[in-house]
């Protein structure tokens, strides 16, 4: 992690840190205070949203049955949250180590709210997985191709960052509605969004920041690798949710078999593309993509 030169700070970032520091502060509550986690949850009954699980729009939606989509909805519910935890986990080692560090001196002190929030949020995505799973699905990191220019590595870290939080978004959002869902599922997905809401604003102000820095310290060249890589970071985040583990807890016969099948059918596309529309419409308009071509990996 190399020292980067000062963000190019608008009084525009300024006035959102400003303004962001004091909801995180309006808003707080204490998570384990906040939730009352009851001994077990229906297991008859759906845990997720049902266009949100990843054989919706296919014919194995119909095929599966009532049954097995509850079972399977259950544990695609603790992937989702299992991812989460991996996610908080990875972004928290990077921020904290950009903290009061060079390049970062401004956003320093929002960076203690969301180094707090997001902990916390990491504890009760486990809490629900070892209360109702019994288990923290694993996962996987993409690796970079090269080592990167401090000013790549820092705007990568943060466009992931960004780009995590506004999938996961879409999640919490639409499950947080969902009236079909039991109490302590939305209230999860409820909490969730609410801070995220403000994560989200801020990594797209500094990752708007960041790319402005990044494109005035290499050539285009390294921005053309930048691009492609991000966009396979985002294919590979979609293609995570996407478990055979899942499958075959949910009592699928062929569990690898089906996530191939999944993840090669044209008809999950268009739901893929509204799961990820609010990031990549953010990485087009500011010209981090230059089209939305996703690679197949």
């Amino acid at each position: 992690m190399g020292v980067s030169a000062p963000l190019p700070v608008t009084d525009r970032f300024l006035e959102v840190l400003e303004r962001l520091s004091s909801r995180s502060i309006e808003e707080y509550y204490n998570p384990y205070q906040q939730f009352q986690w009851p001994e077990k949850l229906e297991e008859g009954r759906m845990w997720m949203t049902p266009e949100l699980l990843t054989v919706y729009g296919t014919p194995f939606y119909d095929e599966l049955g009532e049954d097995t989509l509850q079972r399977l909805s259950k544990w695609e519910s603790i992937n989702f949250y299992s991812l989460n935890v991996h996610g908080i986990r990875e972004l928290l080692i990077e921020v904290v180590g950009r903290i009061h560090m060079p390049g970062f001196e401004v956003p320093s002190d929002f960076f203690h709210h969301f180094i707090g929030e997001e902990n916390e949020h990491m504890w009760f995505f486990a809490e629900f997985c070892r209360r109702y799973g019994d288990k923290i699905y694993g996962s996987t990191a993409l690796r970079a191709d090269s080592a990167w220019e401090p000013e790549v590595e820092n705007f990568l870290v943060f466009a992931r960052i960004l780009f995590f939080e506004e999938l996961v978004d879409h999640y919490n959002t639409r499950m947080a509605r969902d009236e079909s869902l039991c109490h302590t599922i939305r209230e999860v997905n409820r909490i969730h969004h609410q801070d995220e809401s403000r994560h989200i604003a801020f990594g797209r102000e500094l990752v708007s920041l960041l790319f402005t820095r990044m494109c005035e310290a290499v050539p285009a060249a390294r921005i053309a690798e930048v691009e492609a890589y991000l966009k396979r970071y985002v294919v590979y985040s979609v293609n995570s949710l996407y478990n055979p583990h899942v499958y075959r807890d949910a009592g699928i016969a062929d569990p690898l078999g089906l996530r191939n099948a999944l993840v090669a059918d044209e008809r999950r596309r268009p739901f893929e593309r509204k799961t990820i529309r609010k990031p990549l419409g953010f990485f087009l308009k500011t010209g981090i993509f230059s089209d939305d071509v996703l690679p197949v990996v």
